[in-house]
């Protein structure tokens, strides 16, 4: 075909006695894109401009605050990035590589855990010129070269950075995640999160920090956490990783195992206080665990990978497990033993992550209440002074942070705003942070029974005591804070008393 197409352009110049050009010839055909220049099409900018809660003016969200990230283009016509790029993003953009308009994206699924997250873009045309880089189904090797792409901070143009693996481990992402992590020496800078790291011409992960107290340490979420996550969120929901939340120690001192009267064969991990104390709960104390499935354990508790890779055994949980089961094999008394233990994602906690949400709240004349969240905590954090006075105090944002609920005790009810100035509180100390501990001598339950119990009051005066020592309670008149909340609304510009989930509990008929 192409010889019969040279044949007759030539025939057309001899007809026209000139030096006519043959159209066939003029429209040269569009060449592949190399190698290097699909990866980079799959790189793009995000844009986001963030709404994040106001965690001391509850009623509120943060002023809103731009900031940028990378992605990579996955099939399905998505966008994979970190999820700590669009947290609380209001508004989403998406710019390819070779700049032009910003698309608009919606944020799919979300995994804060693990960091990852899935786009969607409004005009999927995008996807026919940026096609997903293929990612390779086996962790890489520790020294192997990598390439980092991304948009760091520092300049517009598409950035790409040399290193190696230096390390592959199992870690703690956030609280109650764990997973696979591999360190790279490569430099990863802010607006890098996001972007992926390859192999020869392989996507072996994503990158989503760098440490803060190190040079040249970065790390990747390599392609078995993103794969566990996209298998996970295909049904349009993300439920999260199973994990044990078992306390255990080592077996490695001699003594230790004298004291359990194990041979020299016995390897593995002590549970040393089961994560329920339940008569059928399949662990007890001092059971060893010595296989996960058939995988064994080692006295570190580690399992092998490869001849040169251990890894901590938890890993083996999100292979493992089925259906919210682990098997082990524990041994009990000297005797080997098979059990189920059943896994799950995390477990309750009387203070727990917003994850997402913004915090619940209720005003109560010149003082505001709300959930304690993890997010809140943070106000003390890297204060020892306050922290260490807390402590003293028996305050409950240290003391029972990691208890879990009961019918006693659902949440744990904060002051989360300094008061507001009104002669109500005139005289009382500020209880900003402070833990409610009852009303009227009501033991507080929840956010929700406090509100309750102060919509159902019926006395002229209201108790309110704190959970803690050294902290002085405060009297207030029931129907004058009740008379006073709207103006304190009005003069501080906030427009309901009380977020949306506990405003139809104040308004319901007492009970």
């Amino acid at each position: 075909m192409a010889l019969f197409t040279a044949h007759r352009c030539v025939l057309s110049v001899l007809l026209s006695g000139g030096l006519m050009l043959c159209a066939a010839a003029q429209a040269q055909s569009t060449p592949p894109l190399s190698r290097t220049a699909l990866l980079e099409s799959a790189v793009v900018k995000i844009f986001t401009t963030a709404r994040s809660p106001d965690l001391y003016r509850p009623w509120s969200k943060a002023a809103p605050s731009e900031m940028t990230g990378s992605g990579v283009v996955i099939e399905g016509k998505r966008i994979l990035t970190n999820a700590h790029v669009v947290n609380y993003g209001s508004k989403v953009e998406v710019q390819a590589k070779e700049g032009g308009d910003r698309i608009a994206a919606r944020v799919v699924a979300i995994a804060r855990g693990i960091d990852l997250a899935v786009l969607e873009l409004e005009d999927p045309a995008f996807f026919a010129s940026h096609l997903p880089p293929v990612r390779a189904n086996m962790l890489p090797e520790v020294k192997d070269a990598v390439l980092a792409y991304g948009y760091p901070v520092g300049g517009n143009s598409l950035s790409i950075t040399k290193g190696i693996v230096s390390r592959i481990e199992f870690v703690t992402y956030n609280y109650p995640t764990s997973g696979l992590r591999i360190q790279i020496d490569a430099a990863i800078n802010p607006g890098n999160s996001g972007g992926p790291v390859f192999v020869g011409d392989k996507m072996i992960g994503l990158a989503f920090s760098a440490a803060s107290n190190a040079q040249n340490v970065g790390y990747i979420i390599p392609n078995e956490e993103v794969d566990l996550f996209l298998n996970d969120v295909a049904d349009g929901r993300y439920d999260g990783k199973p994990a044990i939340f078992d306390d255990l120690q080592t077996l490695e001192n001699p003594s230790l195992r004298t004291y359990l009267k194990l041979d020299r064969s016995v390897r593995g991990m002590v549970v040393q206080r089961p994560a329920s104390l339940a008569a059928d709960y399949p662990l007890k104390e001092w059971d060893v665990i010595t296989h996960i499935g058939d995988i064994a354990v080692d006295n570190q508790g580690m399992v092998r990978l490869t001849d040169d890779l251990n890894v901590r055994f938890q890993y083996r949980v999100q292979q493992v497990a089925k259906n919210g089961k682990l098997p082990l094999t524990v041994v009990r008394n000297g005797k080997p033993l098979k059990l189920s233990l059943p896994v799950m994602p995390s477990v309750p906690r009387l203070v727990s992550a917003l994850d997402g949400t913004y915090p619940s709240y209720f005003v109560y004349g010149p003082i505001v209440f709300s959930r304690a969240t993890w997010e809140f905590r943070s106000y003390f954090n890297g204060n020892a002074a306050t922290l260490n006075g807390y402590a003293f105090n028996s305050q409950p944002l240290v003391t029972r942070v990691g208890e879990e609920p009961s019918a006693a005790r659902e949440d744990l009810v904060v002051v989360s705003a300094p008061f507001f100035p009104h002669r109500l509180v005139s005289g009382y100390d500020n209880r900003f942070g402070s833990v409610v501990y009852s009303i009227n001598d009501i033991p507080v339950r929840s956010l929700r029974h406090m509100v309750e119990v102060l919509r159902d009051m019926k006395d002229e005066l209201v108790v309110i005591r704190f959970d803690q020592r050294a902290g002085e309670s405060i009297v207030l008149p029931h129907k004058k804070v009740l008379e006073s909340t709207e103006e304190i609304l009005s003069d501080n510009g906030i427009r309901s008393l009380a977020s949306s989930d506990l405003l139809g509990v104040w308004m319901a008929k007492p009970q």
